[in-house]
């Protein structure tokens, strides 16, 4: 039998023939990335989320805003105009899992660091037609009722730290304190507010 006939009519050996493919694929194109000094090294500037942060990004993660809202600027003009400067790899280091994302019913949010007040993201997250009428986005009222959980980000800088994000240990012994009393609105809000900033007056 020749090859395509056997990819035709038999559906075992097609679906390892796709596996085989997508594996070389991966191989060539994917993993000399991970030994690419560019890809591997911070961008100037970039640190890692501090306690609060990495409480909002875990609430941004579990309310599923990366569903909606990617966090990656294609290095296409209509983009930049938009957005601002494209985003890098390096950019991204300290980020576990990536939040770029691939659908945007929601602008990007990779250079949204500062370009609100917390109270217009504040006002934004409790009810978002108040801001812009025709938003589609739901509202988040629970966040501003629930408190983060200390021991919660304790955990998460923990794991971190494990896949390679240079907190020290003094850090994550006092996050539980850097968060006590907040609540996951406010976490959001400077999640929020650290994103993109090294790079986003940048043209």
């Amino acid at each position: 039998m020749k090859l395509q006939q056997l990819a035709e009519e038999k559906v075992g050996f097609l679906i390892v023939f796709i596996l085989l493919v997508i594996s070389v694929g991966l191989l060539i194109e994917v993993v000399p990335l991970f030994f690419t000094k560019d890809v591997i090294t911070p961008t100037k500037g970039v640190k890692p989320y501090n306690a609060l942060q990495v409480a909002g990004r875990n609430v941004f993660q579990r309310e599923g805003c990366y569903n909606c809202h990617s966090q990656m600027i294609r290095p296409f003009r209509a983009e930049t105009e938009r957005y601002g400067h494209y985003s890098v790899a390096g950019e991204s280091v300290y980020d576990h899992p990536f939040q770029w994302g691939s659908k945007r019913t929601g602008p990007d949010l990779a250079r949204v660091g500062g370009r609100y007040s917390d109270e217009w993201h504040r006002i934004h997250l409790l009810n978002p037609r108040e801001i812009v009428p025709e938003s589609n986005m739901p509202a988040f009222p629970w966040l501003a009722r629930n408190k983060v959980d200390p021991d919660s980000v304790v955990a998460s800088m923990k794991a971190l730290k494990a896949v390679g994000v240079p907190y020290t240990d003094e850090e994550i012994a006092k996050a539980a304190g850097k968060v006590e009393n907040k609540s996951e609105l406010d976490a959001v809000i400077a999640y929020l507010q650290g994103l993109g900033l090294v790079l986003k007056n940048t043209r």
